[in-house]
């Protein structure tokens, strides 16, 4: 239920990125870290945070907004079958979450964004849940689904 949660935030996300502007996500980003700047004006987070605002261009909305809109819709459908106790579903989960982490890193190689490392972090996450899980439907075959259909 968690990755299917996930799946639909990251959809909304997606659906939300493009139409973001920078101008909106600089207010946005300046209305949660104006307190911690007039605290301290060296905190990293909140530059962190400032300069990845300002630095949001049209060409990284499109990609956020795809990656995001993809990544959840992809992730979804595997998951509704996971859900389902499928069992080739696992497997072909695994390779989809993995291709996921690969492009991941793949681009991080570029951007170097912390977003990027923390997303990849998750479906390293998904991943390992989702092995663990198909082999405790392996060992416990009582525990699944009939494979009739999809």
């Amino acid at each position: 239920i968690g990755k299917a949660l996930f799946a639909l935030a990251e959809i909304a996300g997606g659906i939300a990125a493009y139409f973001v502007t920078r101008h909106f996500l600089l207010n946005l980003v300046l209305l949660f870290t104006q307190q911690e700047v007039i605290e301290d004006p060296q905190d990293a987070i909140a530059h962190y945070l400032l300069v990845s605002a300002q630095s949001f261009s049209v060409s990284t909305q499109h990609f956020v907004a795809l990656f995001l809109l993809s990544h959840g819709l992809i992730k979804m459908f595997i998951i509704v079958g996971l859900l389902r106790k499928r069992l080739w579903y696992y497997p072909t989960g695994m390779v989809v979450f993995g291709l996921f982490i690969v492009y991941q890193l793949y681009r991080y190689s570029f951007t170097h964004s912390v977003w990027l490392l923390l997303i990849t972090l998750l479906d390293v996450l998904v991943l390992l849940l989702t092995w663990h899980e198909y082999g405790y439907l392996k060992s416990h075959p009582t525990n699944r689904v009939p494979q009739v259909g999809l």
